[in-house]
């Protein structure tokens, strides 16, 4: 892109804080969980991923589990990928959708805070390094993951329904992503270097 001309005055650019960048920025940016497939886990030598609920595996308000989630869910658990269900939402409206998809659970997790995070390690018997969380929020799951060491994935929220203390958020969100040049992708690329994940061999606890 060309630098607009400047008439020889002074331009002054808004610089991104480096906790931002830092705390903000997803290892992957995925147009939704899909689109995440077992290839690209074992590329990153996932071997667990912590799910949020709301707006990434379904819409909120809704009791069922988007289309084509559910088999998500299977095909990766058949090739021995563990997985929790890791929520800032209660205890009974977690507990009532993993027990329909038979998975354990985090709830009130307090995203953007580590703490939900190395709760769902200890629950799975993983290391933190080999886990990955995947959620819609800059500001609750890419920052908690950030924070406890996982990697991190951004996907696209599931819909514009949302709680109004989310909405609030999202200009920040779309405003912090368009500044780092974060664009999300239907597929992950080979050649795609992850910051915080590095082969670390076959062993996964």
């Amino acid at each position: 892109m060309c630098a607009p001309e400047t008439n020889h005055e002074e331009t002054v650019r808004f610089k991104m804080p480096t906790w931002i960048t830092t705390c903000a920025r997803p290892d992957l940016y995925l147009n939704s969980v899909l689109d995440l497939k077992l290839n690209s886990l074992r590329q990153f030598n996932i071997c667990a991923l912590f799910l949020d609920v709301d707006c990434t595996l379904k819409n909120h308000g809704s009791r069922t589990l988007n289309a084509g989630v559910q088999d998500w869910i299977d095909s990766l658990r058949n090739e021995g990928i563990e997985m929790c269900l890791l929520s800032n939402g209660r205890r009974a409206r977690i507990e009532k959708l993993a027990k329909q998809i038979d998975l354990p659970f985090v709830s009130l997790a307090f995203k953007p805070f580590p703490f939900g995070c190395r709760k769902a390690a200890r629950k799975l018997g993983v290391c933190t390094r080999n886990s990955a969380i995947v959620g819609d929020q800059v500001f609750a799951d890419v920052m908690a993951g950030k924070l406890a060491g996982l990697f991190t994935i951004l996907v696209c929220p599931t819909s514009t329904a949302e709680p109004w203390f989310t909405r609030v958020k999202r200009p920040i969100e779309r405003f912090v992503l368009a500044r780092m040049a974060c664009q999300p992708r239907s597929t992950v690329q080979a050649t795609y270097t992850p910051q915080n994940n590095k082969p670390v061999g076959n062993n996964s606890k």
